[in-house]
């Protein structure tokens, strides 16, 4: 039995088109919804329908806003509903973990040698941890499901910033398991990142820059334009790599990460295509938009399902302006 939890949903109803509701869908009763699910093709579904549907995958993407309540306690309600489903057989993982920590997070999960306190004490945590993901993890640790960290520890993201991706070959053998395998592939050509790069100068503009004197200002600071998109990159290999490297045949791996990290199958989807062509995936984008009852095809389908909420929504944290 799927665990369902709804906000205006209906568990039966006539899929209609988004873009002119109607009051007869009966997918939603409240016209003023906290979210709004659809499917790619702008059918407004439920989240029944969603679960079933995403389970059918090896993997699930799941793109939240950083400090959206909604993207947090679907989070939550997907975990244990797809662990109703898949039983056993779930692993979660997560962006806001790095690679480093797996070893306290199995000590904590596995071998019972680090309660929660400790486990907390030792780890490096995001500042919204107790708020937004603490729940999750205690869910996880309560079921014994194993928990992954998969993303790239950011003093070697901060390193291929700052000097290159050639000064990873200079790490110790315990820092290179942290990674994925070197040399990192990297297709700069993505549309994803060739959008990141189109903002900057190209590495020669920039170099012609550096003979001629001229000051490197704003986020670049003296690194090439490419350095920033392949530590962004990086990341997203990294947490592919290590996805697919705990994920055996019959399992489901249910990851969630930043929006744009998984965001028109690019990115995240881009390396699990790389390292492991064919294994099936699907995605969540969750976004914030004016009038969540309305699906514009243009800006709204960015994933296999679309979650939308009000721009206005209330957040978890207010990101320090400085």
């Amino acid at each position: 039995m799927v665990m369902v939890w709804t906000a205006g949903l209906v568990q039966a109803g006539t899929k209609s088109k988004a873009s002119t509701p109607k009051e007869s869908d009966a997918t939603y009763r409240n016209d003023f919804p906290a979210y709004v699910i659809y499917d790619r093709q702008g059918n407004r579904v439920t989240y029944s329908q969603m679960v079933q549907a995403l389970s059918e995958a090896d993997v699930c993407l799941f793109g939240e806003q950083h400090n959206d309540p909604i993207s947090h306690w679907l989070e939550l309600s997907l975990v244990k509903s797809f662990h109703a489903l898949k039983g056993e057989w779930l692993v979660v993982g997560a962006e806001m973990w790095e690679t480093d920590n797996q070893l306290l997070m199995d000590e904590m999960l596995i071998q019972k040698l680090v309660d929660g306190a400790s486990y907390t004490e030792s780890s490096k945590l995001w500042p919204n941890f107790t708020t937004d993901y603490k729940p999750i993890l205690q869910y996880v640790k309560s079921q014994g499901l194993p928990f992954v960290c998969t993303n790239i520890p950011r003093r070697y993201a901060r390193l291929v910033y700052k000097k290159g991706i050639e000064y990873l070959d200079s790490l110790s053998a315990q820092a290179k398991s942290y990674l994925p395998p070197l040399p990192v592939h990297f297709d700069l050509s993505q549309p994803v990142y060739a959008k990141m790069a189109s903002v900057f100068p190209t590495d020669e503009e920039f170099e012609r820059q550096q003979r001629e004197g001229k000051t490197s200002r704003g986020p670049m600071q003296g690194s090439k334009p490419s350095n920033l998109v392949k530590a962004q990159a990086i990341k997203d290999a990294t947490m592919a790599y290590f996805i697919l490297q705990h994920l055996t045949p019959g399992q489901f791996f249910f990851h969630f990460n930043g929006e744009f990290h998984s965001a028109n199958h690019t990115s995240i989807c881009y390396y699990l295509d790389y390292y492991r062509p064919g294994v099936r995936y699907k995605t969540v984008s969750v976004c914030r938009t004016k009038d969540c009852m309305h699906f514009d095809p243009e800006t709204d389908n960015r994933a296999d399902f679309n979650i939308l909420i009000p721009d206005d929504m209330a957040v978890t944290y207010i990101a320090s302006p400085f």
